[in-house]
């Protein structure tokens, strides 16, 4: 099919594509890595959890949605196990309590959260002056 639109310049591309391969990793919790991006309005995490780790009860402001990509975990909402596997979703409001267990293979997962993580933006400033320095 033929292009009428002419390519972004460099520059342009820069100011809205990041390349995978480009964001730092940051560990989130013993066993659980992952690549975060954020905006004003929302992040993003591209999480992996380890085999046979935990990732503890917590809640937070931001609204979730969870998306397994790899793998396999059993995800404790409210009280109660959800097994996930790779290609479900699981929606979380606000302050829902939740942790996961994690199979005996590792899990990959793409998390997104609105308003942003202020937390994980946090972890990821201190990554990236680490990485400069």
């Amino acid at each position: 099919m033929e292009r009428k639109e002419p390519y972004a310049t460099e520059e342009e591309f820069n100011q809205r594509v990041i390349r995978y391969r480009d964001i730092p990793l940051v560990e989130l919790a013993p066993g659980s890595k992952s690549h975060i991006v954020s905006t004003e309005r929302m992040t993003v995490s591209f999480l992996t959890m380890a085999p046979d780790s935990h990732f503890a009860i917590h809640h937070h402001e931001s609204e979730q949605i969870m998306i397994v990509i790899d793998g396999a975990c059993d995800e404790i909402i409210e009280g109660k196990l959800y097994h996930l596997e790779k290609g479900d979703v699981a929606i979380l409001p606000s302050n829902t309590e939740h942790g996961g267990y994690i199979s005996d293979k590792s899990c990959r997962v793409i998390d997104v959260f609105s308003p942003p993580r202020r937390d994980f933006v946090a972890k990821l400033e201190v990554v990236k002056k680490g990485t400069l320095t």
